[in-house]
């Protein structure tokens, strides 16, 4: 095979060349057909995937493997909200191995918190309270759909007991109103002492307060 025939050949073979079709590529030309067959065998697989594990069968189904895979947005989610606006991983300003590994450590136990914190406010934000559908753990390929308290949220954004649905960074901005002051009388003296003050939560803020005072780990 001649030096222009193997680079040809390689062209062919390339991912982006592999087409339900037959390439014929000469010098100075340049011709294709439809391979009927190919077209077929592509069709018959379109819409579907194959995800392989090296977990034994008696310890993960099929369907539990399915469902795991489908988990790793989450944690695809999770490394955004690190790396993004909310936990703000980077950049890590540490030059000794000790001080990385405990910048990425109190990431994690952040991000740890702040998911904790995620599924209690759920009831005050947009979040859809409602457990998975038992028909999506029986169909693992059936699409996630909402319930319809969380879409009635969505389109109305009011909550069942008609205050405003908040996202969860609005909740956290909120609740961030509740201000501790360091307090000193009028009259007072040089000298004496000061007391603290907090401000009274308002009704939302106090629901936040209690749902996360009820979390158990």
């Amino acid at each position: 095979m001649t030096p222009s025939r193997q680079r040809r050949q390689r062209l062919i073979n390339e991912p982006a060349c592999l087409l339900p079709v037959d390439l014929d590529i000469m010098d100075g030309a340049f011709r294709f057909a439809v391979n009927d067959a190919r077209v077929a065998a592509e069709a018959a697989l379109d819409g579907l995937y194959v995800i392989r594990t090296s977990v034994a069968e008696d310890a993960m189904s099929a369907e539990a493997a399915v469902l795991n895979y489908k988990k790793l947005a989450e944690a695809e989610r999770a490394f955004r909200t690190l790396k993004g606006v909310d936990l703000h991983v980077r950049p890590i300003r540490h030059r000794l191995e000790g001080r990385v590994k405990a910048h990425i450590f109190l990431s994690m136990l952040a991000y740890y918190v702040q998911w904790h914190m995620i599924q209690a406010w759920a009831p005050l934000t947009f979040k859809d309270e409602a457990e998975a559908d038992e028909s999506r753990e029986r169909n693992p390929v059936a699409p996630a759909q909402r319930s319809p308290a969380a879409l009635d949220k969505v389109q109305t954004r009011t909550l069942a007991d008609g205050t405003p649905a908040l996202s969860f960074t609005r909740l956290l901005a909120h609740l961030a109103t509740i201000v501790r002051n360091t307090l000193r009388p009028t009259g007072a003296k040089p000298g004496e002492a000061t007391f603290d003050l907090t401000t009274r939560p308002n009704p939302k803020q106090q629901q936040a307060l209690d749902l996360i005072a009820a979390i158990a780990l």
